[in-house]
């Protein structure tokens, strides 16, 4: 009995011990975040260095040490790592914590996309069939065996669309979009005259630019998050369901954020805003895979098909305008280097030149495709002030976090 009796008595004082450990650990983290929210509210902002320099540093791609969409590289699992309220945060202020962006995928990264870019410029394609959505466009294989999507376009804005969307995407480093090239459907091309026959069958026009984007395999569909539904209050600092998500649903999260800011520049409608405006007649379609987006295994997205993007999208602007302000406003949280873009795009007022300067020295047909209207560059120019002014506004909102 007395045996018994000593081990309760050793017994509930492991507990209480336990408890005090527990309780002393919760307030030493809940301590530290407290710390270093206060610090980020002193040195908070939108980090802007205006040097010369600054803008090429702010280009450079990313990691190359950060697995790659289309590479080998694998990426560890981390859809079981949980962050929880006794764990690190997940912001810092309105930016999405280091930590998480360390842990974000590199994507395609600029050495990966101009290494398959100088490929396929070379690569006789030997095989055109159905396999990249309307009948216009076209999946091709190449001599090595390897894939593209091939956009004829309706109209010239099409492919001119998808192809300065990937430019812009590359001026704020997006790394979710898959490599481009043009190509022209020259009756003298050597790379198309293996298909030629399949060529005029289709009834592509001579003489035709066309684009091609690196074709992912094992892609599956993207159903919108809960936090960037119509009847959630949106994607902020203080969300207190984020703090139950998985490091995984966190870093998609990340890219929603991300994709909100690309198709908001670039008044893309062909996706989250299509969905938002078919909630008219269609309660359930935020419930069903989104438009145009795609994810690997990995939980990397991949942003495809951005044809209705800049050129076609300014045209209809006024048709879908106040849907993109309202999915705009439905993120307060945002990857700091994309701000940081952002912010120096409407600091220089450049956005015009720094487009076109890239794009006339990664494309050799950019002369042949055109580019945007001054009108157009100024609807993107004032794009990026818009979009610069709300993030200032989510700043000021959360600024005390």
């Amino acid at each position: 009995m007395r045996a018994l009796s000593a081990n309760l008595f050793a017994f509930l004082l492991l507990c209480a011990l336990a408890s005090v450990f527990y309780v002393w650990s919760a307030l030493e983290s809940r301590l530290d975040r407290h710390k270093r929210r206060f610090a980020g509210s002193l040195n908070q902002g939108l980090p802007v260095d205006l040097s010369a320099k600054t803008f090429r540093v702010l280009l450079a791609v990313p990691a190359a040490q950060r697995p790659r969409l289309g590479g080998r590289l694998q990426a560890h699992n981390l859809t079981d790592q949980t962050v929880s309220a006794g764990s690190r945060d997940y912001h810092d202020g309105i930016f999405w914590s280091e930590w998480l962006e360390d842990l974000l995928p590199a994507g395609f990264t600029e050495e990966y996309a101009q290494a398959w870019r100088d490929r396929a410029r070379t690569q006789p394609v030997v095989k055109l069939e159905p396999g990249c959505g309307r009948i216009s466009n076209q999946l091709a294989t190449f001599a090595d065996g390897t894939k593209a999507c091939v956009r004829y376009g309706i109209n010239a804005d099409q492919v001119q669309g998808e192809t300065l969307t990937y430019y812009l995407a590359s001026l704020l480093g997006i790394t979710n979009l898959p490599p481009l090239i043009l190509s022209q459907l020259s009756a003298d091309s050597e790379q198309w005259d293996a298909v030629r026959a399949r060529i005029d069958g289709l009834q592509w026009s001579d003489g035709a630019v066309v684009s091609l984007t690196k074709w992912v395999s094992n892609l599956t569909g993207v159903v919108t998050p809960a936090p960037l539904r119509q009847e959630s209050s949106g994607l902020h600092p203080v969300l207190h369901e984020l703090w139950n998500k998985t490091t995984a649903e966190l870093l998609e999260l990340m890219q929603w954020s991300d994709l909100i800011i690309f198709d908001y520049l670039t008044a893309n409608f062909d996706r989250l805003v299509s969905n938002l405006f078919s909630l008219q007649w269609d309660s359930r379609v935020m419930e069903r895979d989104t438009n145009n987006l795609l994810k690997t295994p990995r939980g990397d997205l991949v942003f495809i098909d951005n044809e209705a993007g800049l050129v076609h999208g300014f045209r209809v602007l006024n048709m879908w305008e106040k849907y993109h302000s309202t999915v705009l406003s439905s993120v307060c949280v945002f990857r700091k280097r994309t701000t940081q873009r952002v912010a120096e795009l409407h600091k220089r007022r450049d956005s015009r030149k720094k487009l076109l300067e890239l794009y006339r020295d990664s494309e050799p047909l950019s002369v042949e495709l055109g580019f945007l209207s001054e009108e157009h560059a100024a609807v993107l120019q004032d794009r990026i002030d818009r979009l610069y002014k709300h993030i200032l506004h989510c700043k000021g909102k959360y600024s005390q976090l």
